[in-house]
C-alpha cells in the first residue's frame, strides 16, 4: 500500500473536477432554496373556503409534504457538505484516492459521483 501513496490525479484533472464540483454545488444550493421556499409556502394553499372534508385531507397531505420536503432538504444539505469536503480534498491533492484501497477512483465514477471517497472495488467489499 505504501507505493500507492504517490499516486494522485494531475493538477489539470483536479482543476477539471473542481470546476465540476463547483457547478454541482451551485445547482444543489439553488435546488435547496427551491425546496426551502416550497416548504415555507406549504401552509398557504388557500383551501379555507372549500369543504371541511377536503380541508382535512389537504392538511394531511400538507403534513406529509412538509415531512418529505424536510427530508429532501436534509439530503440536499448533506450532498452540498459532501461536495464541499471534496473541494478540500482537491486542495489537499488527495481527491480521487479511495480511502480503503488507496488506489485512484475511476474518472468515470468521479464524473458521476464527484464526492465519492470509495472506489467501486471498495464499495463492493462493503456489501
Amino acid at each position: 500500500m505504501a507505493t500507492d501513496t504517490n499516486i494522485r490525479y494531475s493538477d489539470k484533472d483536479l482543476a477539471h473536477f473542481k470546476k465540476l464540483i463547483n457547478e454541482k454545488i451551485d445547482k444543489a444550493q439553488h435546488d435547496l432554496e427551491l425546496i426551502k421556499s416550497a416548504y415555507m409556502n406549504d401552509h398557504n394553499n388557500g383551501t379555507d373556503d372549500t369543504s371541511p372534508t377536503f380541508k382535512a385531507f389537504e392538511e394531511g397531505s400538507e403534513t406529509m409534504s412538509k415531512e418529505a420536503n424536510s427530508q429532501l432538504a436534509i439530503r440536499q444539505e448533506k450532498f452540498i457538505r459532501d461536495l464541499k469536503n471534496a473541494l478540500i480534498r482537491i486542495e489537499n491533492k488527495t481527491y480521487g484516492i479511495c480511502r480503503v484501497t488507496g488506489k485512484l477512483i475511476n474518472k468515470k465514477r468521479l464524473e458521476l459521483v464527484p464526492h465519492a471517497t470509495l472506489s467501486i472495488e471498495a464499495k463492493n467489499m462493503q456489501k
